[in-house]
């Protein structure tokens, strides 16, 4: 007898990356060298004291029972903290601040407390796959909304006001896949009209400290927020513990119960050792945060070269780990070439459609490696495209 999977897995697909990695993975394995510049994954440790805490905690004897569901007092009152101190926020520990293995994992539980069969949720396009794969797992309906470089890459809300039984909206600045950010006027004004549209906004914000040269901006720090936003943020990019899954998610008390309802019922409580961990991360020095930015600096100016090989264009002035540029007219299809570069060269970017259909003319390229391997990956490139004159026709 086969077991048949649930129907609820007919409107949810395999993650793009997952089956992706796994074709890079057998190209590896024919002996063909891949540099991976697809992925945002982190590739420089977390700070000397980050490391230390897990070591030391995990030697003692009492550290490996279940953990609360809502996570240590100590790292709540962190993470209350590092937003009190890095955005000027303040939250009650005890009930506004909820630890998160990942906020993956926070966009599936608010996704599963909040969304009932029929309800509608705005994603963003181009935007992360996973706000939509959430909403149809809780059986509710992901509806795109355009995000376009003409607009900034932000949402049009006189549009967005004519689409009926919304009950979620997804934003996320500095934006990913674009590094677009938002200012303190665009909340304001999100704000407002999701108060106006009695809609609850899940702000994810995970990127505001990598690379970003204006001051880091929560949603709550616009006055009203709080009644009808969450926002989401993780230690995965901004403290390279990626592997660690730690986030958090804050909001009114009642949204977080709410939230923890969920949560309760999936997990049974964090290690502890990364639970401390966490509060030495969260207290890292300023210091340690440019260091880390002044690194991806160097790395970005050479995929600026390589995106310059490619005669792809993009903006200096994007936040986060990625740099996101817009193919040539010569290029017909942009997967297809990425294809081709990845085949030929070894060199591994993302397809901006994997984000959504306003993402077809891009490519995402990945900071998350040594600036000698990216300069690698771009004289790569530049061989190819210098090599292959009909490049231009090769891979319409």
């Amino acid at each position: 007898m086969i077991i048949q999977a649930s129907h609820r897995l007919d409107r949810v697909q395999e993650y793009w990356f997952s089956s992706k990695l796994q074709e890079v993975n057998a190209l590896e394995q024919m002996g063909k060298q891949i540099i991976n510049l697809g992925i945002g994954n982190p590739d420089m440790p977390p700070s000397p004291g980050t490391v230390l805490a897990l070591c030391r905690q995990a030697t003692e004897q009492a550290t490996h029972g279940y953990q609360p569901y809502r996570g240590l007092s100590l790292l709540r009152t962190a993470m209350a903290n590092w937003y009190h101190r890095i955005y000027g926020v303040s939250f009650n520990p005890n009930s506004e601040v909820l630890p998160l293995i990942g906020s993956k994992e926070g966009i599936f539980h608010i996704s599963m407390a909040f969304l009932n069969p029929g309800d509608r949720v705005l994603v963003p396009d181009p935007g992360y796959a996973s706000y939509g794969g959430a909403a149809r797992m809780a059986g509710a309906e992901p509806v795109a909304y355009d995000l376009l470089e003409e607009n900034q890459w932000l949402p049009d809300l006189d549009a967005l006001d004519k689409v009926e039984g919304v009950k979620i909206m997804w934003i996320n600045y500095p934006h990913m896949p674009t590094g677009a950010l938002a200012h303190s006027a665009d909340f304001a004004r999100i704000v407002a009209w999701a108060r106006k549209k009695r809609i609850l906004i899940c702000h994810d914000n995970p990127y505001s400290l990598i690379l970003n040269e204006t001051k880091p901006l929560s949603i709550f720090q616009i006055p009203g927020a709080e009644r009808c936003c969450l926002e989401l943020n993780s230690l995965s990019k901004s403290h390279n513990m990626a592997g660690w899954r730690l986030g958090m998610v804050t909001g009114r008390s009642d949204y977080i119960s709410t939230i923890l309802t969920v949560k309760s019922n999936v997990d049974s409580g964090m290690f502890l050792p990364i639970q401390h961990a966490g509060v030495e991360a969260l207290n890292n020095p300023q210091s340690w945060h440019e260091d880390q930015n002044d690194r991806y600096r160097r790395r970005r100016e050479q995929v600026y070269r390589m995106m310059d090989a490619m005669g792809f264009s993009y903006q200096r002035d994007a936040a986060g780990m990625f740099v996101w540029g817009k193919a040539p007219d010569s290029v017909k299809d942009v997967a297809q070439y990425l294809d081709g570069i990845l085949y030929e060269t070894g060199v591994f970017i993302t397809p901006g459609h994997i984000f959504g259909k306003n993402g077809e003319r891009y490519a995402r390229v990945s900071t998350c490696a040594p600036v000698a391997k990216i300069l690698r990956a771009a004289e790569k490139i530049e061989t190819y495209m210098n090599s292959t004159p009909q490049l231009a026709t090769a891979h319409l």
